[in-house]
């Protein structure tokens, strides 16, 4: 098993990636919303997704290095676009997880070349007062620069209890490496969720989508990817599947989830 963390440029921001596998289709990974960046956890994040390795070869970006006063999950979008285009990357395969679900989906509405398959992991169409309220209570800890608070609250409302409860310390922990810029970074990227909105450019994408989501999820709610199944019921190439009991990072506690990501990629 072997990595590459290396970064992009298309000559107006720079943008952090990994890279992982030697198979001939490509995968793309659009991370959630992270205190940090999830690049430092590269063997970690190889080792989940080690069943593409083979078939695939993977590509995980984060978000540009520099981030603009405002920077919405359009704009994020767009960035990410710029930077697969930049590696060459068409016809990938894609997964985004929370707001990288938002990105995965704007785009493959605004730039369907890039995307062949779609899967959408615990992520919202919309965001309106009824699924912003634990990342509005993240903001306000980060600009209280109350680190521990923070991470705290992030760990119990996206693991499933049991889970938060066998890791609480390494929250604590990480409470600890968490820098103003940190905070800074996170406040801008979950201010960009509030306003995001593609109800209807999700009903565009011309590729098939799988929408994987969590009855008991405490950071968007069960009726996010509802709703989304329900904007897309119409669609012969739409799939479902929820579970029940992993909270909103049902992508990193649940058993089956790589393998069911990797059955519905291998179709492309």
């Amino acid at each position: 098993m072997s990595f590459t963390v290396d970064k992009v440029t298309d000559g107006r921001f720079e943008m952090a990636y990994l890279r992982f596998g030697s198979g001939k289709k490509t995968m793309v990974i659009l991370p959630g919303l992270s205190i940090q960046s999830v690049l430092p956890a590269a063997a970690a994040i190889e080792k989940q997704y080690e069943i593409f390795s083979d078939a695939f070869t993977v590509y995980l970006f984060d978000r540009r290095t520099d981030l603009p006063p405002v920077y919405t999950v359009e704009n994020m979008a767009d960035d990410t676009a710029a930077a697969m285009r930049a590696l060459g990357l068409t016809d990938c395969c894609v997964f985004g997880a929370s707001q990288g679900g938002m990105i995965a989906m704007t785009i493959a509405a605004k730039y369907p070349a890039l995307v062949s398959r779609l899967a959408l992991g615990s992520t919202a169409a919309r965001m309106d007062e009824d699924n912003t309220a634990v990342i509005d209570e993240w903001v306000s800890l980060a600009e209280k620069k109350d680190r521990e608070g923070l991470c705290l609250s992030f760990g119990e409302a996206v693991y499933p209890p049991a889970m938060f409860q066998q890791y609480r310390s390494a929250f604590l922990a990480m409470a600890k490496t968490v820098t103003d810029a940190d905070l800074q970074r996170f406040i801008t990227l979950a201010g960009s969720t509030g306003s995001f909105d593609m109800t209807e450019g999700l009903t565009q994408i011309p590729c098939p989508v799988f929408a994987i989501g969590d009855t008991d999820d405490r950071v968007l709610g069960k009726d996010a990817t509802l709703t989304i199944a329900a904007l897309l019921k119409d669609k012969p190439d739409f799939t479902l599947m929820m579970y029940e009991g992993y909270g909103h990072a049902v992508y990193d506690a649940a058993p089956d989830y790589t393998q069911r990501l990797y059955d519905f990629f291998q179709q492309a």
